[in-house]
């Protein structure tokens, strides 16, 4: 069974990302490199998001892990 995500904060990270690039966001919140994975939901069920940058942007990845838009923020954080 699968353990339900931690929010990692209650607000989204700002990441600014390079077009053409891949990064993995962290569906459970336990990385210790938020917004993005670095291997610490093994046995949780829970998988890493592959997200490649359509743009060199700004982007607001999800903190709390309650995005409807995953793995962008959609306001979620708001409602916790």
């Amino acid at each position: 069974m699968a353990d339900n995500p931690i929010v990692a904060q209650p607000a989204p990270y700002k990441v600014d990302v390079t077009e053409g690039k891949t990064y993995f966001w962290c569906a459970c919140g336990k990385s210790k490199a938020q917004p993005f994975c670095d291997g610490s939901h093994k046995d949780t069920g829970l998988s890493p998001v592959k997200y490649t940058a359509d743009a060199d942007k700004a982007v607001f990845f999800c903190g709390c892990k309650a995005t409807g838009k995953i793995p962008v923020c959609d306001g979620s954080h708001s409602k916790l």
